[in-house]
C-alpha cells in the first residue's frame, strides 16, 4: 500500500510502549524541556538546528503535529516513567525519534533521525530501540527504504545505524555527511517484527502522564 501524506499524523493518539523507551506524540506539555535540551551548541551541531526561543520552540512544536510529511515521537524512559505512578512525561524525556517524507516522488522512502538528548540516558540503547519501534510503526503504512544521514564525526550514530542494519551509500563533503540506506526486503521486515515482537500500541491522550 502506497503511503498517502495524510496518514502521517496518525501518530497523534499513538503510545508505543517497549522495553527501554516509550514513545508518545510531541505535544505543548514536552517543549520547555525540548527547548533546554537544544540550548546546548553540541546538540544543535549533530542535528544541524539553528537557536530558536521558546515561543519558536512551541511554534515548531505545532508545526510537527501539523504537517503531513513528517512523523515524531518523544522518547521517555519507560523504566522511569513507569517507576511511579503519576509521574509527568517531562521529567522522563530522553530524546526524540523522527521521520520525514523527503521524496514526492517516491513515498516509500523515509528519512529518519534519533536524538538521545538527555545525557544520562545515552549508551543504554534507547536510540536503537526507539529506531526500530518508528520502523515498525511507518513500515504498516507502506513505507519499505530508509535513510539516515549523520554528520561524518558522529561515530556512535554511525555504528548504531549500522547494528540495524543500514549500509553506506553516499558521503557528504559538503555538508560533512554520510548517507545510509536500508531496503526493507522480506527477510528485513521478518527481522524487524523479531525484534520488536514486544512493543505494545495503547491510546494516547495529551494530559495523561502514565500508560493507558
Amino acid at each position: 500500500m502506497a503511503l498517502q501524506a495524510a496518514t502521517m499524523r496518525l501518530n497523534q493518539n499513538i503510545l508505543l510502549l517497549g522495553k527501554k523507551v516509550a514513545l508518545v506524540p510531541y505535544t505543548s506539555e514536552h517543549v520547555p524541556r525540548y527547548h533546554e535540551w537544544m540550548k546546548s551548541e553540541e546538540l544543535r551541531r549533530l542535528t544541524a538546528s539553528e537557536p530558536l526561543t521558546l515561543e519558536q520552540e512551541y511554534a515548531m512544536q505545532r508545526s510537527w503535529r501539523e504537517d503531513v510529511d513528517k512523523c515524531t515521537f518523544i522518547v521517555l524512559d519507560a523504566e522511569k516513567w513507569q517507576a511511579q505512578s503519576g509521574t509527568s512525561e517531562e521529567s522522563c524525556m530522553a530524546g526524540d525519534v523522527n521521520l520525514f517524507l523527503t521524496d514526492l516522488g517516491d513515498p516509500s522512502l523515509g528519512e529518519i533521525e534519533v536524538m538521545i538528548a538527555e545525557p544520562s540516558c545515552r549508551g543504554q540503547g534507547l536510540g536503537t530501540e526507539a529506531v526500530l519501534m518508528m520502523m515498525l510503526y511507518v513500515t504498516r503504512l507502506g513505507l519499505t527504504k530508509f535513510e539516515a544521514k549523520i554528520g561524518q564525526g558522529n561515530e556512535p550514530s554511525i555504528r548504531m545505524f549500522r547494528k540495524l542494519h543500514f549500509e553506506q551509500v553516499a558521503v557528504s563533503s559538503v555538508f560533512q555527511e554520510v548517507t545510509l540506506r536500508l531496503m526493507m526486503s522480506e527477510p528485513e521486515r521478518q527481522w524487524l517484527l523479531e525484534q520488536t515482537s514486544y512493543v505494545q500500541e495503547k491510546p494516547y491522550r495529551e494530559g495523561v502522564s502514565e500508560p493507558c
